[in-house]
């Protein structure tokens, strides 16, 4: 594996360049960034290619101890949220913080170019898709290793750095943004970027288009509970955005291999961004004693947590006899360096963004706003796309929604106020998040932002409670980078 153990700001000099010996080279021996399609190839890479999926997930309610013998090192230490002592593995903590610097990194050498050629119209594209992929990267940052957003103490809680400038020296010490201003800089990147991205590439849904630009503007504003900006932006997707949603009918013929295909293939009308990530996550559900179990599946994907009460149309397979169990999503490409010594990389096309998300990003402003009866057809319609035995009388109601989830005192603490109705439905479409973007880590950043309790039990330990403000709520910045200067999270 490739070594970590680097300071923050070689790390970015190192990935500018893509060479280990950056500093040994004369200046004009490098590619002179200084046409628009060499700026495109430098965005490419503004993209972190390695995936948070496993360390979102692990922490998340998703994941129970299902008895397996052997215990992997970090996979215990993310679902116990501690910091990963492996700072040189694929899938680490240490691993993606990296690679959201980097990408960070070429989004910050590009529009340094964009403005040295004189920041002319022909770049805007350029232009927009730096700085939404600038904010992308920092907003994942801010959203692993930080406390959740929250206006009444975001002025003083630790963000992380927010890189706008390409380093010129070796050693460059960061201070630690607010949270606060995190925020501000990813806004403002994101309003400016959405004034320029376009749907013009060759493969689109690899870069930040349009949609894609949106579906993460709404993720932003869901956070920061600017509800009325959450459904301008998903107007386009009305409120039956017909053959716009994944179709799992389509996936009910087809073998476990070519439903992993199907899940990230770029001709999935709901696929808006992809990246092909370095990891191994589509072995872990063998692999992972902490994992989703197949004796606890029925709390998550049971007909009982149906509004409808009827079986889903998710398939779950297992390759060690239902001890673990996998939802077929992610399809490993192995990219040898030497084919015989077998010595390579893997790769998985991952989805970071989706139409599926962004809906239910919409009808959960729907509620915010009071507009329940809008929510009843925009859920009742998404939950139809994932249940096949729905009948137009499988009607959703109000009634319907507030009996099946039910006000628990202190459960879900936001930092704005809900209503019990609101409380409702809004548990109604976290857990349908939960089941749709399984293994996919979204559960977490709805576990930090709604302040859920979590419980992970290990067979023979006591049980392990995150609590409310839990501090473990915001992942500890990497040994490798405190080093450097990079403030540590309280604990």
């Amino acid at each position: 594996m490739k070594n970590l153990k680097i300071t923050l700001s070689l790390l970015i000099l190192i990935c500018i360049t893509g060479c280990d010996d950056f500093l040994s080279e004369k200046p004009d021996n490098r590619t002179e960034i200084n046409t628009p399609e060499k700026i495109s190839e430098l965005l490419v890479e503004a993209y972190p290619q390695m995936s948070y999926f496993e360390i979102a997930e692990t922490m998340s309610d998703n994941v129970f101890d299902s008895g397996l013998p052997e215990t992997i090192r970090k996979n215990e230490q993310n679902y116990n949220w501690e910091i990963q002592t492996e700072a040189t593995e694929i899938d680490t903590q240490a691993y993606y913080w990296d690679a959201c610097y980097r990408a960070i990194a070429h989004a910050n050498k590009a529009l340094q170019a964009i403005d040295e050629l004189g920041n002319t119209s022909n770049l805007n594209p350029q232009k927009g898709e730096a700085l939404i992929a600038r904010a992308y990267s920092h907003f994942m940052l801010v959203s692993l290793w930080a406390k959740r957003y929250n206006p009444a103490t975001a002025a003083t809680d630790l963000g992380v750095p927010y890189v706008t400038k390409p380093e010129t020296e070796l050693v460059t010490k960061y201070k630690r943004n607010t949270v606060a201003e995190v925020f501000d800089f990813i806004e403002k990147d994101l309003e400016e970027g959405l004034k320029y991205v376009t749907n013009n590439y060759k493969e689109p849904r690899f870069h930040f288009n349009v949609n894609a630009s949106k579906a993460f503007a709404s993720r932003f504003y869901l956070i920061k509970g600017n509800w009325d900006r959450v459904i301008e932006l998903s107007n386009d997707l009305g409120s039956k955005p017909e053959g716009k949603l994944r179709d799992y009918s389509a996936y009910e013929s087809l073998g476990v291999e070519d439903q992993q295909l199907k899940y990230s293939s770029s001709a999935a009308e709901t696929n808006l961004l992809i990246v092909s990530a370095n990891t191994i996550v589509s072995r872990v559900y063998h692999l992972n004693r902490f994992n989703l179990s197949g004796a606890r599946q029925p709390e998550v994907f049971g007909p009982t947590t149906n509004l409808f009460g009827k079986p889903y149309y998710y398939n779950l397979y297992s390759s060690n006899s239902s001890i673990t169990l996998f939802v077929p999503k992610f399809y490993e490409y192995f990219k040898y360096s030497n084919v015989t010594a077998a010595i390579g990389e893997p790769f998985v096309a991952e989805v970071l963004l989706s139409n599926d998300e962004f809906f239910l990003n919409r009808i959960e402003a729907h509620v915010m706003k009071g507009q329940t009866a809008l929510a009843n057809d925009e859920l009742e319609y998404f939950l139809a796309t994932r249940t096949p035995t729905y009948a137009p009388t499988d009607k959703l109601t109000e009634a319907k929604v507030v009996a099946k989830f039910p006000v628990v005192a202190n459960e879900y603490t936001p930092f704005y106020a809900m209503t019990p109705v609101q409380t409702s439905y809004i548990k109604a479409i976290a857990e349908t998040r939960r089941r749709d973007f399984i293994h996919e880590g979204l559960r977490w950043f709805d576990i930090k932002r709604f302040n859920i309790v979590v419980k992970h039990e290990t067979a023979n330990k006591p049980v392990n409670t995150l609590a409310k403000d839990d501090n473990r709520r915001a992942l500890q910045i990497p040994l490798h980078a405190s080093s450097t200067g990079v403030e540590l999270n309280p604990r």
